[in-house]
């Protein structure tokens, strides 16, 4: 931040889920009420629905407050930095995106995922893989870019796979010289 303008948010988590007493879930699962259902059951297969509710009531209580923190100004852009685990990759996303470009095939876990067409054709110019999810294809799995997507927001994810930070540097220098 200290190079960009703009507002950056950190999570610093030990892990990629939170714990709330016996429970835990995913922070990019809660965003609708739906993928934060499918995320505690998964997460949770022995919690009861008393538990699971709990955890509902919990998390909107705060969801929109923190929702309208994180939106941009109109025509803004938001732009989300994940590091993700090995196994997961572009390959993950192509089914249920709209558009799709792999202009770097051997590095399927570094990849931008954006909800505007316009990013879109200037994303995909670049020399890394990039998916367009501008609709909600498939089952809502509660994650902020489907959120986003559905309320028409630009919105930029970044993931580079764990370890790789100079690669994920490198993709922010593009997207801050490219996108407007």
């Amino acid at each position: 931040m200290q190079r960009y303008k703009g507002r950056a948010w950190l999570v610093d988590n030990p892990t990629r889920t939170i714990r709330n007493g016996n429970m835990q879930y995913d922070p990019n699962r809660m965003f609708t009420e739906h993928g934060l259902e499918r995320n505690l059951v998964r997460l949770n297969p022995s919690a009861s629905e008393a538990d699971r509710k709990r955890i509902h009531a919990v998390v909107a209580k705060t969801r929109e407050k923190f929702l309208r923190e994180l939106t941009p100004p109109k025509k803004g852009l938001l732009i989300v930095l994940h590091n993700n685990s090995r196994g997961y990759s572009v390959t993950d996303e192509i089914e249920i995106s709209n558009a799709t470009s792999l202009a770097a095939p051997n590095n399927p876990n570094d990849f931008f995922l954006c909800t505007d067409p316009k990013d879109f054709e200037i994303l995909k110019r670049s020399p890394y893989n990039v998916v367009l999810q501008n609709d909600a294809r498939g089952e809502d799995d509660g994650s902020f870019s489907r959120l986003a997507a559905k309320r028409g927001m630009r919105y930029v994810n970044l993931e580079t796979a764990i370890g790789r930070l100079e690669q994920q540097r490198e993709m922010m220098e593009w997207l801050e010289k490219n996108l407007p």
